[in-house]
């Protein structure tokens, strides 16, 4: 009898890192954010649609401040690195707070910052968990 092949297990995905980054062009309304798969590609505009489709939460991306416009801009900004609508969904208020609330007129984020950042939040959650039992 021969034996089967060992499963093949799960590897974590590699993707190149991806700088996130704008410049405010006024003091109210959109503020456009944009993306750029790193090492050299072509700076293009981070869409709101595929956040609003997971969670409405305003109409327009916004930064500086605790309101619905960063909730929106915290939201996309985790779903567009994790692809991840479970996991947007759990961290997008949390990561407004911790980043998206203190950014000034211009800012920059990479993708390898805010999966780090999942990966603590995680833990701390998980932390959280096994203390309660």
């Amino acid at each position: 009898m021969v034996n089967p092949a060992p499963a093949k297990q799960p590897q974590d995905k590699t993707y190149p890192d991806t700088r996130y980054f704008a410049h405010r062009i006024s003091q109210c309304g959109h503020q456009p954010v944009y993306k750029q798969i790193l090492p050299d590609g072509e700076p293009t505009v981070l869409p709101i649609l595929p956040s609003q489709r997971v969670k409405d939460v305003a109409p327009s991306f916004q930064y500086g401040y605790g309101g619905a416009g960063p909730s929106q801009l915290a939201l996309a900004l985790l779903l567009d690195v994790t692809t991840n609508p479970s996991t947007a969904l759990a961290y997008y208020q949390q990561f407004k707070w911790d980043f998206v609330a203190r950014w000034k007129d211009e800012w920059t984020i990479f993708s390898g910052e805010i999966l780090e950042w999942i990966k603590v939040q995680e833990k701390r959650e998980l932390g959280v968990r096994l203390n309660m039992n």
